[in-house]
């Protein structure tokens, strides 16, 4: 049996449970996952936060865990991955502007490979220019940079996963079961 590997888009301040949990559970059943950040190599730390729903008009923000990168972005070549993870947090709004990454995205895409993103992890997404007549979804407060880019918001539940050709998408991190079932089927382990 062939071991998949994924690519894991890391930052600093990295939504904590949109990394980790992830990361763990691709590892779970087999995948091999490389989790990386421009600038940094492995053994590298990102700093996590951790994002929650307690009734405000927007989330909160909390101090996460540090989350050690195992893989050197500098490294990364697109043809060794069978897939892309992006999980949200603060990381995607800045990540969107490192060209090299951008160019990854592309290339991912274009070679039709699965690529999963969740909450804010879909700012990526756009700023690539991979979303025009795509549905997919987000963190609501995300939801213009879709439209804007092209694409089609659809607002589903908060635990919920959205499957459009290769993009497996999802609000935020208690979409996890659904998100983590939908890229495993795309990469063939389920």
């Amino acid at each position: 049996m062939t071991t998949k590997r994924v690519l894991l888009l890391a930052g600093d301040f990295v939504e904590d449970y949109e990394i980790m949990v992830p990361f763990q559970t691709l590892q779970t059943v087999g995948v091999a996952v490389d989790a990386v950040c421009p600038g940094k190599k492995a053994g590298d730390r990102v700093r996590t936060a951790i994002h929650d729903f307690e009734g405000d008009q927007t989330y909160s923000e909390k101090p996460g865990h540090n989350f050690t990168l195992n893989a050197s972005f500098e490294s990364v070549v697109m043809s060794q991955y069978d897939g892309l993870l992006i999980p949200g947090g603060r990381s995607p709004e800045y990540l969107r502007l490192d060209n090299r990454v951008l160019t990854l995205v592309k290339e991912f895409d274009a070679a039709g490979k699965p690529i999963a993103a969740i909450c804010h992890g879909i700012q990526i997404l756009s700023a690539a220019g991979i979303l025009k007549n795509r549905t997919c979804t987000c963190y609501p407060a995300c939801s213009p940079e879709i439209s804007l880019s092209g694409g089609i918001y659809r607002p589903i539940g908060l635990d919920d996963a959205l499957v459009d050709g290769n993009l497996v998408t999802a609000p935020a991190w208690p979409a996890h079961p659904a998100f983590c079932r939908e890229f495993l089927k795309l990469l063939k382990v389920l």
